[in-house]
């Protein structure tokens, strides 16, 4: 199968083990961008946007990308903290006095940030489509209690840290999440990126294909377990990215609609030191603040070992071996989606997909890509 796009010759190892994904049906379509010392030296773009295989994969194809979105909204979240609207130590509770309701008033904009909030999802009953009405799903999260003590570990905020982070940017901003993202980072850089889409980019977004089930049991499990109420608080289900009503919502921790071009451009910023081309997103401190670790452990949520800074993930060999243990952050989305900031190596990378792989974190496709991105002569 053709992949278009292209690459510097460095990489032809990478442009063959896309192809090979694609040939072989494992992958149905997707886009791989590298960006290295500011330079892009990888754009590349290949298969299908729907899975009757009628449509191609082309240039401006956006696809909905899970959680990478919440990479997106941490890096908002940041930007307001070097604007000196949001303090990462404060109380949430500052800027959004609704959420001191049931113990939470000692929560931090950090424990949100890094998944140590105890709020990692809403108290049934909740409904997929009770995101989309964003007083009532904001409302929801500021009077529930905790489901752990703050602070003392981890457990994925899955579906609802765009909602809390996004209350936050609100309260300080004064703008919808989407629209702080849609003037303060896609338009300065000139990038194809947003919460959610527009009426008018419905016909190049490319249609998600479901995941087989998640590798939960959560029948054989604790119903009062963070996993249990995270996982049915709502219930997943992937098939709905593909609904209109999706689209238009505003979900910083699952609806971004972007290519991997976009994303790789637009997390230059954290790998070259805040600024890309002359636009300035964050200071080199407030980059430092994502480094600062937060939690290590078994996460309560997930169950696999991870280990978070400030809005994103540090490398954690146990879990995801082919991300090198070094001065690196990233996330990725239900599927396989990923950006990784490769800061030591001035090197970004992303990749996203339609058709999505098992897991959470991660697939082996995007193992294998950024294994043969790192196998390269950098």
């Amino acid at each position: 199968m053709t992949v278009d796009g292209f690459q510097d010759e460095r990489f032809e190892e990478l442009r063959r083990v896309f192809a090979e994904h694609l040939d072989s049906g494992e992958e149905l379509g997707g886009a791989i961008a590298v960006n290295l010392d500011g330079e892009t030296v990888v754009d590349l773009w290949g298969g299908h946007r729907n899975a009757a295989r009628t449509l191609a994969w082309e240039r401006d194809t956006i696809v909905n990308v899970w959680s990478t979105t919440k990479e997106i909204t941490a890096l908002a979240v940041l930007m307001c903290v070097d604007r000196g609207l949001i303090d990462l130590d404060a109380p949430v509770a500052r800027y959004w006095p609704e959420f001191a309701q049931n113990g939470k008033d000692a929560v931090t904009v950090r424990q949100l940030m890094s998944h140590t909030s105890g709020v990692s999802g809403w108290e049934q009953p909740f409904v997929v489509t009770d995101m989309y009405d964003w007083d009532t799903a904001t409302s929801r999260l500021a009077e529930q209690a905790p489901w752990w003590e703050p602070g003392t570990a981890s457990g994925y905020h899955a579906n609802n840290q765009g909602h809390l982070l996004g209350e936050v940017i609100r309260r300080t901003d004064g703008r919808m999440l989407k629209q702080f993202v849609a003037e303060e980072i896609a338009a300065p850089l000139e990038v194809d990126l947003q919460i959610g889409a527009q009426p008018e980019d419905d016909d190049r977004i490319a249609e998600i294909v479901p995941p087989p089930p998640l590798p939960f049991d959560l029948e054989s499990l604790d119903p009062d377990s963070p996993v249990v109420k995270t996982f049915t608080g709502p219930v997943a289900d992937a098939s709905a990215a593909n609904t209109v009503a999706w689209r238009r919502a505003d979900m910083g921790a699952l609806n971004g609609h972007t290519n991997a071009r976009a994303l790789a451009r637009t997390f230059s910023a954290i790998t070259l030191g805040g600024t890309v081309d002359g636009v300035e997103l964050l200071s080199p401190s407030t980059i430092d603040r994502i480094f600062e670790e937060q939690s290590r452990n078994v996460d309560l949520v997930l169950g696999v070992p991870l280990r978070f800074g400030i809005g994103f993930a540090l490398p954690e060999p146990d879990t995801l071996p082919y991300i090198p243990d070094e001065r690196t952050c990233f996330w990725g989305g239900w599927g396989g989606s990923l950006t990784v900031m490769f800061l030591d190596r001035g090197l970004t990378v992303s990749y996203v997909m339609n058709k999505m792989a098992p897991g959470i974190i991660g697939s082996n496709r995007s193992a294998a890509y950024v294994e043969a991105i790192l196998a390269a002569d950098l």
